[in-house]
């Protein structure tokens, strides 16, 4: 294989030309080539994610514009490649580890002359592509990543020609475990003023925020940091802000306009939440119900804390969720989920 094509790693994401040499690279089997296929997967993933975000905060409401975002897209699917440069986040590595035990050739030199690098020789054998046997695709790196996620899965004969459902479901489940491992000690402080287990305190703000994405925010775009959905009352002297909402009467959904506390900090909202249902009488069944869900937001909805005839089901739902959420990383969650 000629020089060129093994030095040619796509590190602009507009490059077409380098990614159809680096397509033939890999169908050879050489090693440098599914690296970097490898990379090329993790930049896809490490975009869905960047995507996610941006999705979750919004363009700018003021100095906002389509030319903005295509812009920032782009900028964003630039970034991606590069954060997958190195060690970047890990997937890359998982990947080639994995195909070395799906018997990928080359993959275990890939590996080799890496380690080799990082060790200042060059590693491997260097004519990985004489001993061509297996293609490498995305398609290949797609199977070696759901396979990195079931070890005890058979390895995959055959991958699906798209992974835009697994990326978008990976995406979803790193946004809804970052959400609670940033609130669990919170979650913690409270649920023990309270009597009630923390996972139903991040369940209740989980439902009420879409998990962090949709919190009331100022005219600014400013976050309120209101994570229970807490309306300002009459009485309150604090900061407030007006925002869209959705009212149940008679069962019937309608859209209104409705005025909720602004908090320094999320510290402050469980805080003022924690005082809310401590104080008030009507949410008083609500306290001290441990780990059975289904007793802590039927209180709260018999307490009148929302007009949602389904809220505690949902409450309950979410909750079933945090206690099973299960990724790569640990969340700070105890094993035994009680009575869920």
């Amino acid at each position: 294989m000629s020089s060129d094509i093994l030095k040619t790693d796509a590190p602009v994401y507009t490059d077409i030309n380098g990614l159809g040499k680096l397509k033939r690279a890999a169908g050879a089997n050489d090693p440098k080539a599914i690296r970097t296929v490898a990379e090329q997967f993790e930049a896809l993933f490490t975009r869905m994610m960047l995507k996610s975000m941006r999705d979750a905060v919004g363009p700018d409401p003021m100095f906002g514009s389509n030319q903005e975002q295509m812009y920032q897209g782009m900028a964003d699917d630039q970034l991606s490649v590069q954060l997958s440069k190195g060690k970047g986040l890990g997937l890359a590595d998982m990947l080639v580890r994995q195909l070395q035990k799906m018997g990928v050739k080359g993959a275990g030199q890939s590996a080799d002359q890496r380690a080799g690098q990082a060790a200042g020789t060059t590693g491997g054998n260097g004519d990985g592509a004489a001993h061509a046997g297996i293609a490498l695709t995305g398609a290949k790196a797609a199977a070696a990543y759901r396979a990195t996620q079931n070890a005890s899965a058979p390895p995959t004969t055959s991958a699906p020609s798209t992974t835009s459902a697994l990326d978008k479901s990976k995406v979803a489940d790193v946004t809804k475990t970052h959400f609670i491992q940033d609130l669990w000690p919170q979650a913690q402080d409270a649920g023990t003023l309270l009597g009630v287990d923390p996972r139903h305190l991040i369940a209740q703000a989980a439902l009420e925020t879409n998990w962090g994405q949709n919190l009331p925010q100022d005219s600014s775009g400013g976050t309120s940091n209101n994570l229970f959905g807490v309306k300002a009352s009459a009485a309150w002297t604090g900061a407030a802000v007006n925002n869209g909402t959705q009212e149940f009467q008679n069962g019937i959904a309608s859209s209104t306009t409705a005025r909720f506390k602004a908090y320094a900090t999320p510290t402050q909202s469980f805080q003022d939440y924690v005082a809310l249902l401590r104080d008030n009488p009507r949410y008083s069944a609500a306290l001290n119900t441990g780990s059975d869900v289904h007793a802590f937001a039927s209180a709260l909805q018999r307490g009148g804390y929302a007009t949602d005839p389904d809220y505690a089901n949902k409450i309950a739902a979410v909750a079933n969720t945090v206690s099973h959420l299960k990724l790569s990383g640990t969340l700070p969650i105890p094993a035994n989920t009680g009575t869920l």
